[in-house]
């Protein structure tokens, strides 16, 4: 699959106004509607249950709860295919610098480690790091543990053919017939 059009337009805007972007005023929340939401539907994720899923069905959970040590957290999305989770990814502003900061990249790794999901991602557009979930997080764990996967958005060509939704599903159907 070549790079739809529509997330080509939103590297580019990206790019464009990436200073603006870079500072502390320009939050998660903008960051996702503008950025995250509409890449992950280009890649045929039903961001929005268009669909009209009942909860139990819909391809993606905003702020899913699960718990981590008695006490519910809520990683910002829950991609799922028919119920069953299949990655998490925690959104940051474009300001944190995914790369270096340990914080965000414990934080996902819990999640997905207490979800016992096999990966998660971690991105705020500009950086998207990918975490094997498997292995699992301490607090003194360099951010770069466990990171199989991390790009600049200027690199997304690369991953869209990994995330894209029908890749997944045909990825689940390919490990039914095992």
């Amino acid at each position: 699959m070549s790079i739809p059009d529509k997330i080509v337009k939103l590297i580019e805007t990206f790019d464009y106004n990436l200073e603006a972007y870079k500072k502390g005023s320009y939050n998660e929340t903008q960051v996702r509607l503008e950025f995250i939401n509409p890449f992950f539907k280009e890649l045929g994720w039903d961001i929005t249950n268009k669909q009209g899923y009942a909860e139990a069905y819909k391809d993606v959970i905003h702020e899913d709860a699960i718990k981590i040590g008695g006490i519910t957290k809520a990683p910002d999305y829950c991609f799922r295919i028919g119920g069953v989770r299949k990655f998490f990814l925690e959104a940051k502003k474009p300001a944190v610098n995914i790369k270096e900061d340990i914080h965000p990249a414990y934080q996902l790794r819990r999640y997905g480690w207490s979800a016992k999901l096999p990966l998660s991602i971690l991105t705020d557009f500009e950086e998207f790091a990918v975490y094997d979930c498997r292995v699992k997080p301490a607090k003194t764990d360099k951010v770069s543990h466990s990171r199989i996967l991390y790009m600049k958005y200027t690199d997304y060509d690369e991953i869209t053919n990994i995330f894209f939704r029908e890749a997944i599903l045909i990825d689940r159907r390919r490990n039914q017939d095992c």
